[in-house]
C-alpha cells in the first residue's frame, strides 16, 4: 500500500532531504547537494521565497519505506508578474513505480488546485531561479553546478501522469579553444562603436561588492523581464541567493556593463564546484571541508550561468564582449585549468543564445524539459 504523508515534522523533512542519497547511491554521475544547504533551503525563516508563496512537501510511503518526494507551491511572484494562476511542483524523485509516481503528481495537482490555480508547471525547485527542469537527454555524465540530473525513467514516469511537455532548456557544451585574434580587433571595435565598457565585479571590499551587487539586481529585473518563465525575485530573495554562492563567485568571470556610466548589462560564470562536491557526499564537515579548499584550483570547468543586457542597449555587442572576455580569462588565467564550459541554461525559443552558443563551437549536450498541466 502507497501512502501519502505531507511532511511537518523535523523527522520527515530529514527524510525528504536524504531520500536521493538512497535513491543515487549507484549512480557515478550524481552530485549530492550539502545537506546542510537544504536544511536552510526548506527552512522558512531562512529563505525569503516563504514570504510570498506557500510551499508544501509531501513523502512517498510504501511497505514502511520511504520511496518517493515532491512539494507543492504558489508563486505570487510569477503569478503576478505574467497575470497567471500557476501552481508549480519540484524536487520530484521516486523509485521505478508508476503507482508511485502518479501518487504524488495527483496530490500535488490536488494542493494547488485548492490554491486556485488553473496549471500545474514543474519541475521547479521552486522556480527559474532555482534548479529546474527534467533532464530527458544527456545523462551520461554529471551536471554541472546548480543544474540537475535524474535517472532517464523519470521522463516515462512523469509523462504517464498527463502532464505534457511546455519548454525544453538546452545545455551547450563549449571545448577549450584559443580566442582568435580576429575576434579580439571585433570586440575592440564594438566596444569603442557601442561606447561601453566592461569590467569585472569588484574585489576590493565588501561595501564596493555590494553596490556593484545593487547594480547587477536593477539590471537583472530590467533585462530578463520579456524571458519565458522570468520570476522576479524580491531584493531579499536575490541578496540571500548571493550571499548562497558568493565565496564561489570569482570576480574575473562575473562582469557589469556601461553605457555612458548607466547600467546596461551583467554576466555570470561560476568554476564547476560540482567537480567538488561529489568528493563531499553532501557534507561539509570533518572532511569535505578540506576538498573544498584543496580543489578550487584544480576545478577544469566552468558553467555560464546568465547575461542580461537591458533592452534599450541591445545591438551593440554587449553580449560578444562579455563571453570573448570570460573564456579568454578562462584560457589565459594561470591558476585555473578551464578545460569546457558549459552554457545553460537556454530556452530552446531563444534563437540568438543558440546561435551564440554554436557560434562559440558549442553543442548540445544535455536537455531538460519543464512540463504543464491545466487544472480541471
Amino acid at each position: 500500500m502507497i501512502k501519502i504523508i505531507p511532511v511537518k515534522t523535523k523527522k520527515e523533512l530529514k527524510q525528504f532531504i536524504m531520500l536521493p542519497f538512497k535513491l543515487y547511491k549507484n549512480d557515478p554521475y550524481w552530485v549530492a547537494p550539502l545537506i546542510m544547504d537544504q536544511k536552510n533551503f526548506f527552512d522558512p525563516k531562512k529563505n525569503p521565497y516563504y514570504e510570498h508563496s506557500e510551499v508544501q512537501l509531501f513523502l512517498a510511503e510504501k511497505d514502511g519505506e520511504i520511496v518517493g518526494r515532491i512539494s507543492a507551491q504558489t508563486n505570487t511572484q510569477h503569478n503576478k508578474f505574467h497575470e497567471d494562476k500557476i501552481g508549480f511542483f519540484g524536487f520530484f524523485e521516486s523509485i521505478n513505480n508508476q503507482e508511485i509516481a502518479d501518487k504524488l503528481v495527483q496530490t500535488a495537482y490536488d494542493w494547488i488546485k485548492e490554491k486556485g490555480m488553473d496549471t500545474i508547471r514543474g519541475p521547479m525547485n521552486f522556480s527559474t531561479n532555482d534548479e529546474c527542469g527534467l533532464l530527458v537527454d544527456g545523462f551520461e555524465s554529471s551536471p554541472f553546478i546548480l543544474m540537475t540530473h535524474n535517472p532517464p525513467y523519470y521522463l516515462e514516469l512523469l509523462t504517464k501522469t498527463g502532464i505534457e511537455k511546455s519548454m525544453d532548456m538546452f545545455a551547450y557544451l563549449i571545448p577549450k579553444r584559443p580566442t582568435p585574434e580576429r575576434l579580439q580587433r571585433i570586440v575592440e571595435k564594438l566596444q569603442k562603436r557601442g561606447r561601453f565598457i566592461v569590467r569585472e565585479l569588484s574585489s576590493k571590499n565588501k561595501k564596493e561588492l555590494r553596490k556593484d551587487l545593487e547594480i547587477v539586481f536593477t539590471v537583472y529585473t530590467k533585462a530578463w523581464e520579456r524571458n519565458w518563465g522570468f520570476v522576479p525575485m524580491t531584493e531579499k530573495e536575490f541578496f540571500h541567493l548571493i550571499d548562497s554562492v558568493i565565496d564561489l563567485v570569482r570576480p574575473e568571470f562575473f562582469y557589469l556593463a556601461f553605457v555612458d556610466d548607466q547600467p546596461a548589462g551583467f554576466y555570470a560564470a561560476l568554476p564547476d564546484y560540482n567537480q567538488i562536491l561529489k568528493k563531499m557526499k553532501g557534507r561539509l564537515f570533518p572532511f569535505g571541508i578540506f576538498h573544498l579548499l584543496l580543489g578550487r584550483n584544480k576545478i577544469t570547468r566552468m558553467r555560464v550561468i546568465t547575461l542580461g543586457v537591458i533592452k534599450e542597449y541591445h545591438n551593440r555587442g554587449i553580449d560578444t564582449v562579455f563571453y570573448t572576455k570570460n573564456f579568454q580569462i578562462a584560457n589565459e588565467h594561470k591558476k585555473l585549468n578551464i578545460k569546457e564550459a558549459e552554457m545553460s541554461w537556454i530556452l530552446e525559443t531563444n534563437t540568438m543564445m543558440n546561435r551564440i552558443a554554436t557560434n562559440l563551437g558549442g553543442w548540445v549536450h544535455k536537455t531538460y524539459r519543464i512540463f504543464d498541466k491545466k487544472i480541471t
